[in-house]
């Protein structure tokens, strides 16, 4: 996809807006989309502020990370399967006994550490950047990122009256977290840059990540009830 085939920011924000409007707010898929929608949104005001190292840079970034969930929304609904990474997050969108903070966090496992490093080098390719000259936009993100999730996570965990699912549900979701995410995915934009030149190594790599990504994600998406 080139730089004119990309949705702008704006476009990004109108799509989620539309999915939020038609999604019930029970749906996983929906509890997922509202918080990227509050992260893009975030990203977009500091665009014209004086925030970004790279402004240009960062909204190519944006707009091919969010074209990489778009595409899994919309393989969902014409009935064909999502990247294996993007799979339990669209399969078990409706099953009884998942709390709605496991779906959040099941779409940023998905979004992060699978999306985010082939966006990255997308961009990279697309505008003729190292990844290490967007890495200190990579880090600001990170602080916009580390905001949401600590405000998804106040708004819907549990209260004290809930401590029967409280217990398993912390359990469950205590073991990801949005900086280790980043840094994994980091990780994964060098060496997959790395192997760039070797296309069937980087393929297979590329392959197995979403492999691995979608197996944590099925994890974090255990019902709390023990229904499958």
């Amino acid at each position: 996809m080139t730089i004119s085939q990309l949705p702008t920011v704006d476009q990004v924000i109108e799509r989620m807006a539309a999915l939020s409007a038609g999604l019930p707010p029970t749906d996983g898929v929906a509890v997922f989309n509202a918080m990227y929608l509050t992260v893009t949104r975030l990203v977009r005001a500091q665009l014209d502020a004086v925030y970004f190292d790279d402004p240009a840079a960062l909204a190519d970034l944006d707009s091919g990370f969010a074209v990489r969930y778009l595409d899994a929304v919309d393989a969902d609904r014409s009935g064909r399967r999502p990247e294996p990474c993007w799979r339990p997050l669209f399969e078990l969108r409706a099953t009884p006994g998942i709390h709605p903070l496991q779906y959040a966090l099941a779409g940023m496992n998905a979004h992060i550490e699978h999306d985010l490093p082939l966006a990255v080098l997308d961009t990279c390719r697309r505008l003729g950047r190292e990844p290490e000259q967007l890495a200190a936009d990579y880090r600001r993100v990170n602080d916009l990122l580390a905001r949401v999730e600590d405000e998804v996570r106040d708004a819907l965990l549990p209260g004290p009256d809930d401590l029967p699912v409280a217990d398993p549900l912390m359990h469950v979701v205590g073991v990801w977290s949005v900086d280790r995410a980043r840094d994994a995915a980091w990780a994964s934009v060098l060496a997959l840059w790395g192997l760039r030149r070797v296309r069937p190594a980087y393929d297979a790599v590329a392959d197995a990540l979403s492999h691995s990504v979608g197996m944590v994600s099925r994890a974090l998406l255990t019902p709390l009830d023990g229904k499958v």
